[in-house]
């Protein structure tokens, strides 16, 4: 098992970046499968390595993790920054073709996050089904469009106009209850969602299951007691990590 901090310049980005990876031990087989793992708002690429048992969890499956750093960016191109979105979908799984032997298969590929994570991984799945075979949310800031109306902090209501500016959410592509709507369920990955009952999100949460459902598109969903917090995030990685791999 390696655990890597890679540093690299991203074109994209037009400055240079940083990503944490886990991999498993060669043995020259085929390439691992690989999760790209994505942080939350106040985080980091090294945040899911420093405060959960990510490494252990991943090694012991085989499985390659891939840690990006996106800021404070919603995993979007930011009107008032940088291409956050096209650095994600775009040229980070090329870097990561080039830099790892990782599988380049769908049935391979796998996306999870949580709180702004959880809305990226969301997106990433929902706004390109065909890359993976499943993905998962915890804790997910699942409602942009919810956040960017009514969200009156002013902290957020300076993130959103900062990533944002006057592009509305509702109705769009950053909008995953949009995505949800006017989803093919046939062409979608699996999908899983976890979110503790005590979690301020925890509305978003519910709209989001809501709105799958009405699509009649399968949703693995579960509540249960939890905060939101890394003790009930790490404490549900084994499972989110036994969803995606399921099968295999």
């Amino acid at each position: 098992m390696a655990l890597i901090r890679c540093d690299f310049d991203s074109e994209a980005l037009e400055v240079g970046t940083s990503m944490t990876v886990i991999l498993p031990d060669d043995d020259r087989g085929d390439p691992p499968p690989v999760l790209y793992l994505l942080h939350g708002l106040t985080d980091d690429h090294s945040a899911w390595s420093r405060y959960s048992s990510v490494e252990r969890y991943a090694t012991g499956r085989g499985l390659a993790v891939i840690m990006p750093q996106v800021h404070r960016s919603f995993y979007a191109n930011e009107a008032h920054g940088m291409r956050f979105w096209d650095f994600l979908s775009a040229e980070l799984p090329e870097t990561v073709r080039k830099f790892f032997r990782v599988s380049q298969r769908r049935e391979d590929t796998f996306v999870a996050g949580l709180s702004m994570g959880g809305y990226g991984a969301m997106k990433w799945a929902l706004r390109e089904p065909e890359r993976f075979a499943a993905a998962a949310t915890l804790s997910g800031a699942l409602d942009l469009a919810y956040i960017q109306e009514h969200d009156l902090r002013p902290h957020i209501r300076a993130l959103v106009a900062r990533v944002f500016a006057d592009r509305v959410v509702a109705g769009g592509d950053e909008d995953l209850l949009h995505l949800l709507r006017v989803a093919d369920p046939a062409r979608l990955p699996r999908l899983m969602l976890r979110c503790g009952t005590e979690d301020h999100l925890l509305a978003q949460n519910k709209r989001f299951v809501a709105a799958a459902r009405a699509g009649g598109i399968e949703l693995d969903a579960e509540f249960g007691p939890g905060e939101h917090a890394w003790d009930y995030w790490d404490a549900r990685l084994p499972a989110v990590i036994d969803f995606l791999l399921r099968g295999r």
